[in-house]
């Protein structure tokens, strides 16, 4: 059983690795198209807020696969 510091540290670097691999990926897409004159940097902050959702959301997932894969133990 992992600690509370144990989880908690673990919480942190899967968010990290996760915001940072859709910020990658995010930057492979083009937006260029989508984005009007003179709003470029109120794009840049858009494209930021999207990928902390993104990458959030996809750690928030995965970090509660494993906790329901730990807790299969008890169902038996």
């Amino acid at each position: 059983m992992f600690s509370i510091g144990q989880q908690a540290m673990i919480s942190i670097i899967s968010h990290i690795l996760f915001i940072y691999l859709t910020w990658r990926l995010m930057m492979a897409i083009n937006f260029e198209p989508m984005i009007k004159k003179g709003r470029a940097k109120e794009a840049q902050i858009f494209i930021l807020f999207l990928t902390i959702v993104i990458g959030a959301g996809v750690s928030r997932f995965f970090l509660e696969i494993l906790q329901w894969s730990r807790d299969l133990n008890h169902l038996f």
